[in-house]
């Protein structure tokens, strides 16, 4: 499977509701995981969506969640750019060439969920994710 292209929403606690609004006026397949599911974000993040993902019949993705602990909300700066997929050599080239001048704020490393995730802004003040899925153990 080729590496995907999307944009990632954050949300400002209500990420639930966009999500099922954004699956009402596409349609298609919406899995969603809180916070609570993955642990470690406290007691007020337990019902709060970690990652949302809407799948299309017409082939969009459309991924969002409420911003974790600690990241403040901004609206109008609220969204990512999200590459990912499984090809590890692929994702990581372009991880590297996006971070190259930018700014790195979480590095590209193994990430409690068990996939390698890293969060930058390239050069040009865009914010970009990289999840490179891997196999379950």
């Amino acid at each position: 499977m080729a590496p995907l292209l999307n944009p990632y929403l954050n949300f400002d606690g209500n990420a639930r509701e966009a999500m099922e609004y954004y699956k009402e006026v596409f349609g298609g397949d919406l899995n969603m995981h809180t916070f609570g599911e993955i642990g470690g974000a406290g007691e007020e993040y337990a019902d709060k969506i970690m990652h949302g993902m809407l799948t299309t019949p017409d082939g969009f993705t459309v991924m969002g969640s409420d911003g974790p602990p600690g990241m403040e909300y901004a609206s109008g700066n609220n969204f990512a750019v999200s590459l990912s997929g499984e090809e590890e050599d692929t994702l990581r080239g372009f991880w590297e060439k996006l971070s190259d001048g930018g700014q790195v704020s979480v590095p590209l490393e193994r990430q409690m969920w068990g996939d390698i995730f890293g969060m930058c802004t390239d050069r040009f003040g865009v914010p970009w994710m990289v999840n490179i899925s891997t196999p379950e153990g």
